[in-house]
């Protein structure tokens, strides 16, 4: 009897660290899962990834004779009743140059709604060179029932894409906003839910057209 206490006390030891390792796994895995979003979104601003567009507190001083065609898109998640789109499809830019274009949103609803946009670059690879000085897309968006507004995005192609050999072949930098209503604006949290899974997976959006 002793000699079986002796041999199950150490076999006790080992499953209570082992559920102290688990426990410390999951613990783990829960907060790299709440850190995971800001050190992703931060890392995509420092290199670009995914077309994420990077920001500027003014333009450079140098602008090259090269020119890029910069290309507006715009879509509306389906839950937000705006009309949304850009008001110039397409503008020449030299590189190094400072542009101001516009995008205008009209609420259609009749209720005030207040939408929140992402936005990236195609191709890609072009996101660490675009950079914007202002952006209607750094704060969320109220507006009020049948309420239109003009939204300024000011921008510039960086100069150092000059000296990458892999941004030789880009002529053309397509720039496109998605549209989104802010969860506070939701009643339902069934709703809230869906919405928030369709910001993270940008589903269930319309394309916009022309608002001229």
């Amino acid at each position: 009897m002793a000699d079986q206490e002796l041999h199950g006390a150490p076999r006790k030891n080992r499953n209570a660290r082992t559920a102290l390792t688990l426990a410390g796994v999951v613990v783990g895995m829960i907060g790299l899962s709440f850190a995971s979003v800001p050190l992703y979104r931060l890392f995509c601003q420092v290199t670009g990834f995914g077309g994420t567009t990077q920001v500027a507190e003014s333009a450079p001083q140098e602008v090259s004779d090269r020119v890029i065609a910069v290309r507006f898109n715009a879509d509306v998640n389906g839950k937000l009743p705006w009309r949304f789109g850009p008001l110039q499809r397409e503008v020449k830019v030299q590189v190094g140059e400072n542009r101001l274009v516009f995008y205008q949103a009209q609420n259609t609803s009749e209720k005030p709604v207040t939408g929140t946009a992402t936005f990236n670059v195609t191709p890609l690879k072009a996101g660490q060179y675009f950079s914007k000085v202002a952006c209607f897309c750094f704060t969320e968006q109220r507006l009020e029932p049948g309420q239109e507004i003009d939204m300024p995005v000011s921008f510039f192609v960086d100069p150092a894409m000059l000296d990458d050999p892999e941004m030789g072949d880009v002529n053309t930098i397509t720039l496109s906003y998605t549209f989104f209503r802010d969860l506070d604006d939701m009643d339902d949290p069934a709703e809230e839910e869906r919405q928030t899974t369709e910001n993270r997976l940008g589903n269930g959006s319309r394309s916009a057209t022309d608002v001229n």
